[in-house]
């Protein structure tokens, strides 16, 4: 081989000679990537935000509207109609009913 083989483009050496320089700067070694970082973090946040005030503006439905769109309750529920329901369970009489483990097959579940 000669010499005219070997030879290696001198911009490819003046990059590496840059790089070695500059990768022993505290400066860009922890400074470029914060601030990249931080500019990154902005855009984010800036789209996170976008979502929050799109969906501000959507608002409820009222009950008339929402009758005459075809949506309606069947019956009202109020605390004491919810209480007089959950008096008439029995919670006295009880089984303790096993569930299967994950390394059980679910057919063996007594």
């Amino acid at each position: 081989m000669s010499l005219d083989s070997k030879k290696s483009y001198p911009r490819v050496e003046d990059l590496r000679n840059i790089w070695k320089i500059y990768s022993q700067k505290k400066s860009l070694k922890y400074g470029l990537p914060f601030l990249i970082f931080m500019i990154g973090g902005s855009f984010g946040l800036r789209e996170w935000t976008q979502i929050r005030y799109q969906f501000s503006k959507v608002k409820g439905v009222s009950k008339e509207e929402a009758e005459k769109m075809g949506l309606h309750k069947d019956k009202e529920v109020t605390l004491e109609t919810a209480y007089e329901e959950i008096k008439k369970l029995d919670i006295d009489n009880w089984e303790n009913k096993r569930g299967p483990r994950p390394w059980e097959q679910n057919d063996k579940s007594k």
